[in-house]
């Protein structure tokens, strides 16, 4: 299981593969939300999204890495209702 409380606002978060998600506004129970300024593309660019905890591969140093790449964990975001 991973230690959520070490993930802090503005960490990075990256897939495995190294390519930038987005950046982390804050946890949100078992999620990480991510900041409006670089989550979502299209029609849901501008919007909040969720990372679950699940896809957490290491945080080390301001840098939350992902168990999937980029383009996967794209896919799997979780878009915040009204927001």
């Amino acid at each position: 299981m991973t230690d959520l409380s070490a993930i802090k606002e503005h960490d990075d978060v990256i897939g495995a593969d190294g390519i930038h998600v987005g950046t982390v506004d804050h946890v949100e129970g078992d999620r990480i939300k991510l900041t409006k300024k670089d989550s979502g593309q299209g029609e849901h660019e501008g919007h909040h999204h969720y990372i679950s905890s699940g896809l957490v591969a290491t945080i080390h140093e301001g840098v939350v890495r992902l168990s999937a790449n980029a383009d996967v964990a794209i896919t799997l975001e979780e878009e915040a209702d009204g927001s």
